[in-house]
């Protein structure tokens, strides 16, 4: 049975339509997908991520912890600052790509999938390092994203200007929106601007109402899985599942930067080295032809299959299809044209420079 966020009523109570989604009952959409994709990027959306996991690593080990877990390196990590990394398998491919917050030197958070919680949980407790304790708070927590160009007018109606992070990946982690405890992200998995707020699970429909009506000047709409899936890919941001899996490395979904391979050690970094330079990349396809690509579809040059579309779709601020691929290295070039076989169709497509849409 699938369970509920914390703001379930609430959606049902605003007429969105629900489906199962890793084990929550989410809305996939309120309105039209198309119309809550351009709130986003023209004025503002609201999230409900709650179904995403949390986990706390706290003691004196703690860093050291992470740093064997994932493939980025948090040595040098500031309080108040995010950073993103993949978390290997021994094997090199990602169990799953995360968030980590600094709280301070003793304590991170972990943000990881919700499809994930189950096996990063796991994994993650079967690996700490000396005086680390894990905590998985994820029923404890829920999450709400803020996202859109006028998000920041909107925060400034709700919490004080110190309480407001202003750099990219940065948070304050107990800031007051509209009265009510927060820990406040300028992060999101949309490419336009905007926070992320993790509260009280107790307190979710209230920050959620808030947050609402002080959005009502400023067009904000609540808005589903289904704009947040066109949102991410149309600012070409990764997802688990489709861009990587426990058999893609980082370094063959261009996830480079996030992996320190100069770190003495972490799990994955001998089989990476085992392999490599990398033979395939992801690659992004505007679609030049008639119809729309998805994923899991074999990329031609001429008769040559080159690789598979990971995700695919319309995409409405940039009126067009779009797709990402994993492709062979050799055949990735920018401006090339290739074929993509639908449905026993070919669609003819050309490979473009990621992102497709940057604000």
């Amino acid at each position: 049975m699938e369970k509920k966020t914390p703001l379930y009523q609430t959606h049902v109570d605003l007429g969105g339509k629900m489906v199962p989604f890793a084990g929550y009952l989410m809305p996939v959409q309120y309105t039209d997908i198309i119309e809550e994709h351009l709130a986003v990027r023209k004025a503002a959306g609201l999230f409900d991520v709650s179904h995403m996991g949390e986990v706390l690593l706290t003691g004196v080990d703690a860093v050291k912890t992470l740093n064997m877990l994932c493939s980025n390196d948090f040595t040098d990590m500031l309080d108040g600052r995010v950073r993103y990394s993949p978390m290997l398998n021994p094997e090199g491919g990602v169990i799953d790509d995360l968030l980590v917050y600094r709280l301070d030197e003793k304590r991170y958070w972990m943000v990881i999938n919700a499809s994930n919680r189950e096996k990063d949980v796991e994994w993650i407790g079967n690996h700490l390092i000396g005086n680390t304790k894990m905590e998985d708070i994820s029923d404890e927590v829920a999450q709400i994203a803020l996202q859109g160009p006028k998000s920041k007018e909107m925060m400034l109606q709700l919490a004080k200007l110190e309480n407001i992070p202003q750099k990219y990946y940065t948070f304050v982690e107990k800031a007051l929106v509209a009265g009510i405890p927060c820990l406040l992200s300028r992060t999101g998995y949309t490419g336009s601007y905007g926070y992320e707020l993790y509260c009280s699970a107790n307190n979710a429909q209230e920050l959620w109402s808030k947050l609402m009506e002080a959005g009502k000047d400023f067009g904000l709409i609540p808005c589903g899985l289904g704009a947040r899936d066109t949102l991410r890919l149309e600012a070409s941001m990764p997802l688990y599942g489709h861009e990587m899996d426990d058999t893609v490395s980082p370094l063959e979904t261009g996830l480079g930067f996030a992996v320190k391979m100069q770190k003495e050690n972490f799990i994955g970094k001998d089989a990476l080295l085992q392999k490599g330079e990398p033979r395939i990349t992801r690659v992004g396809l505007k679609v030049t032809g008639r119809g729309i690509v998805r994923e899991g579809c074999s990329v031609y040059i001429g008769e040559a299959e080159i690789g598979k579309t990971t995700s695919g779709t319309y995409l409405p601020y940039l009126k067009g299809g779009y797709a990402m691929a994993l492709v062979q290295k050799e055949s990735s070039m920018v401006g090339t044209a290739v074929m993509v076989m639908v449905r026993g169709r070919i669609i003819d497509a050309e490979i473009v420079s990621l992102p497709f849409f940057k604000e």
